[in-house]
Parts: C-alpha cells; sequence; structure tokens
C-alpha cells in the first residue's frame, strides 16, 4: 500500500526523474511533516539515484543540536520562522553532501505554538543558485496541513529545478 494516491506518485516519479536528469541530489530536513516528505521522495523505485537521506528534527532544540540551526535565531524568532526554514535546508543540504536541501517547519495543530497560528508553515529550498522559502496558510485537520505542507514542498522542490533549468538553456 502506498502511502501517496497515483498522481501524486506520477508527480514525484518525474520529479526523481528530473533530479537525475540535472546530476541533482536531495536531502530533507522535517519538522511539522515528521517524515512524510523523505517517505514521499523515495516512493518512486530510482530514488536512490538522487534522494540522499534526511533528518527529522521535530523539537526546537534538535534543530539546532543537530542540524546546526542558529540557536539564537531559533531563541529569537522560534522554529517557525522562515529564517529557519532556510537555514534548515542549507544545513541538511550540508550535512548530507547533496546538491538541494529542502526543509518544512511549522504548526500543524491542533493548538496554535508560541503565538503561531495553526496552518502557518514555511517550505525552504537551498542549493548553490540560492535560497528560496514560502509561507503558506493552511487550513482543516492535523493530516490535511501535513499532506499539504507535503505538496507545498514538493512545488517549491520542482520551481527550483525548473527554475535551474530555464536559467542553463532557455538563457
Amino acid at each position: 500500500m502506498s502511502l501517496v494516491d497515483n498522481a501524486t506518485a506520477a508527480r514525484v516519479a518525474a520529479l526523481i526523474d528530473a533530479l537525475a536528469n540535472s546530476g541533482e541530489t536531495v536531502a530533507v530536513a522535517e519538522s511539522l511533516t515528521g517524515g512524510l516528505v523523505l517517505s514521499t521522495l523515495v516512493n518512486p523505485a530510482g530514488a536512490s539515484r538522487v534522494v540522499v537521506g534526511g533528518a527529522m528534527v521535530y523539537s526546537t532544540d534538535v534543530k539546532a543540536s543537530v542540524l546546526g540551526v542558529d540557536a539564537g535565531l531559533l531563541a529569537e524568532r522560534g522554529a517557525v520562522d522562515a529564517a529557519v526554514a532556510v537555514q534548515m535546508a542549507a544545513k541538511v543540504r550540508a550535512k548530507f553532501g547533496s546538491t538541494v536541501g529542502l526543509a518544512t517547519t511549522g504548526v500543524a495543530g491542533p493548538d496554535p505554538q508560541d503565538g503561531i497560528a495553526v496552518g502557518t508553515v514555511f517550505v525552504a529550498v537551498a542549493s548553490d543558485r540560492g535560497d528560496s522559502v514560502e509561507e503558506h496558510h493552511f487550513e482543516g485537520t492535523r493530516d490535511e496541513i501535513r499532506w499539504a505542507t507535503v505538496d507545498a514542498a514538493l512545488a517549491i522542490l520542482e520551481n527550483s529545478l525548473r527554475t535551474e533549468y530555464n536559467a542553463r538553456y532557455l538563457g
């Protein structure tokens, strides 16, 4: 049994092929998604060509101790923050030696966290081409927010590859 539907499975298989064809590898740092992004990425056969690994860094302290996210930044802004998401992506990329780092952080609920509303999510990607972060405000159940975050993480990764392709081949 697969955790993803057929459309998502096809989307991820195409994403894995795009990463492989462009010589990219990816590592993932996850907080609120708890491994769902990495699990989704390794769903298609051949994912090992490009998926290096990941870190599930649920607690704020582990974001600093395992990934090396700046403890001062975490103390000042909390774990649900754009700059924290970017650092998570950059740090997981460096730690795993991948060309691309992907990260998720946010509040899935049911309660707000440190004054941050349920459904507030940041996804980030980091590579030699630069860093990108998106803020989202999802509604729904805890599971719906987590799966919407997986979708947003896949989208930011796809967009980063599209940007690289356009820069490389279309000028």
